[in-house]
């Protein structure tokens, strides 16, 4: 095979995925708008006073929740990038955690410290203080930047990384003051970072639906996705829940080209923690402050894992352990999750080698095929697993019983929507090693298996495996699509998880969420480790 062959195979190859990925996404609207009477009545949507509310409350969650995962974000990461102690990639490893944990978990466990019964409330009560509500904007906001939070800190980390270890030597050099250093040095790298994270965190809240189902607490605190759930599920009005859709995925197109347009692809690759070597001058003030800024940002994402598990040993857990119900979940979302994630992998891979394939071309056609490429991940951050399951279910409720192809369809929406997390960690990796060794393994004839064996292969491993370990983590967590299409026959853990809680279950609720944080974590955790490791070595 020449090298010529295999370009065009590997762009054939992410062509196909690309096509696919976008005919699923935009699949089950476009067949429903074609063949049904659900086109929506946008005059009638734009006038209703609660929608208007609702797409209001909408932006200012968002808007308020990316403001804030920013802002304490930005001195968090540079006062981690400033010090050295033993235990910093072990911060790192932990600020990944959040991304990992299913959503409900972390929202359960936000009720855990910050609710009228939890923690917190519990020792202002004891002040003779008001205890804290965590129901409605307050909670939402506190569950999202706990989410997010360590996302655009790791974005924000990856771009100080980036700076040449010139300039903090040339920093050293001139005895900058902290001061000094932050405007001339820092602060330009943390500004290229801060577009695409702020879109990126600003699209993924826009399409936050299990935090705003649990927190919201009332009409008062819905936002568009679960106004599309709600107009499925209880309402059963198509063309209202098309409308919202619709809605939705204009309002988060726009933010998505506004951060294009900016030259800021929100599915930018972010650092592993690359040790940087700085040359700072000796400021023990300064020091200090780190240190805080460290612990505080360490304990905020630690207080809900350590919640999840005290609340969680609270419950009869080898009743849980034992029962039916609770074994099949959990088997049926690990069967989810492991074909989720093995197509998400297959998808993301084929479109990224195409990108590759690429990378050098001259004229404009091929230019623009790779940019639509490069867009295509970013594309399925505009659409929430909530609003393609709505398609399909709409339409399959037409040709045939919705419950028996459920699986395949979750299974299906769980690997689109994981893809922008394998793409963004394996990219970079990839790009970096394309640009080194590109052309000279094209002048070597290099090409097909025996390419992808000796240059791709070694390259993508240890980010493909932990790009698998978050698909995997990330869909067993899931309840999104679920939330749609489940019933007494398909059952996931979060699902059910659910259904306790809607029961007033609450301490088998906290037992099936120590359940899930901890399978979640562990999968990640033993994927990772198996698959990064070469043949012959140990983990």
């Amino acid at each position: 095979m020449t090298p010529r062959t295999d370009r065009r195979i590997r762009i054939a190859g992410g062509f196909t995925a690309a096509a696919l990925v976008i005919a699923y996404l935009a699949g089950g609207f476009v067949v429903l708008l074609a063949t049904t009477n659900a086109a929506p009545d946008f005059a009638a949507l734009f006038a209703d006073p609660y929608l208007q509310s609702v797409f209001g409350f909408t932006l200012l969650q968002a808007g308020l929740s990316t403001l804030l995962s920013i802002l304490l974000a930005i001195p968090f990461a540079l006062a981690l990038h400033r010090s050295r102690f033993p235990g910093k990639r072990l911060i790192l490893r932990l600020f990944l955690l959040p991304q990992a944990l299913p959503v409900l978990v972390g929202a359960l466990a936000v009720i855990t410290i910050w609710g009228r019964n939890g923690v917190l409330s519990q020792g202002l009560a004891a002040l003779g203080l008001p205890r804290l509500e965590v129901y409605g904007l307050n909670g939402i906001l506190i569950a999202h930047v706990f989410f997010n939070m360590p996302l655009a800190a790791r974005l924000i980390l990856a771009a100080l990384d980036r700076v040449p270890a010139e300039s903090w030597k040339l920093a050293g050099q001139l005895g900058l003051f902290p001061l000094a250093v932050f405007r001339l040095v820092e602060w330009p790298a943390v500004r290229t970072a801060l577009p695409g994270a702020a879109a990126l965190i600003f699209m993924l809240c826009i399409t936050s639906f299990t935090i705003v189902l649990v927190l919201g607490g009332g009409p008062g605190a819905t936002t568009l996705e679960v106004a599309v759930y709600q107009a499925l599920r209880y309402d059963f009005d198509p063309g209202r829940a098309v409308g919202l859709s619709l809605i939705q995925i204009a309002l988060t197109t726009l933010v998505l080209l506004a951060a294009l347009r900016l030259g800021r692809d929100p599915t930018g690759g972010f650092g592993l923690g690359a040790e940087a070597k700085r040359f700072d001058r000796a400021n023990p003030v300064r020091r200090w402050t780190d240190i805080a800024l460290v612990v505080i940002g360490v304990g905020f994402v630690l207080a809900p894992f350590i919640a999840i598990l005290v609340s969680g040993l609270a419950a009869d857990l080898p009743k849980l352990a034992t029962e039916g119900v609770v074994l099949q979940a959990a088997l049926t979302s690990l069967v989810v999750a492991l074909g989720a994630a093995c197509l998400s992998l297959v998808l993301s891979t084929a479109v990224l080698l195409a990108i590759e394939a690429l990378r050098h071309a001259s004229n404009r056609p091929r230019r623009v095929l790779r940019s639509s490429f490069e867009t295509t991940a970013s594309l399925v951050l505009v659409v929430s697993p909530v609003i393609v399951g709505a398609g399909w279910f709409l339409v399959l409720r037409q040709v045939t019983n919705v419950l028996a192809v459920a699986p395949y369809v979750v299974v299906g929406t769980n690997a689109v929507m994981a893809m922008p997390f394998v793409v963004r960690i394996v990219g970079p990796a990839l790009a970096e090693t394309s640009a080194r060794t590109g052309r000279l393994s094209e002048s070597l004839g290099l090409a097909g298996p025996a390419r992808f064996a000796l240059i791709d292969w070694p390259a993508m491993r240890t980010p493909l495996a932990l790009a698998f370990a978050f698909a995997l983590a990330l869909s067993f967590g899931d309840l999104g699509a679920i939330a749609l299409f489940g019933s007494s026959d398909f059952m996931t853990l979060p699902y059910l998880l659910l259904q306790r809680m809607g029961s007033y279950r609450t301490e088998d609720a906290a037992g099936l969420a120590l359940f899930l944080g901890l399978i979640a974590l562990v999968l990640m955790t033993v994927v990772e480790r198996g698959l990064s490791t070469r043949p012959g070595e140990h983990a």
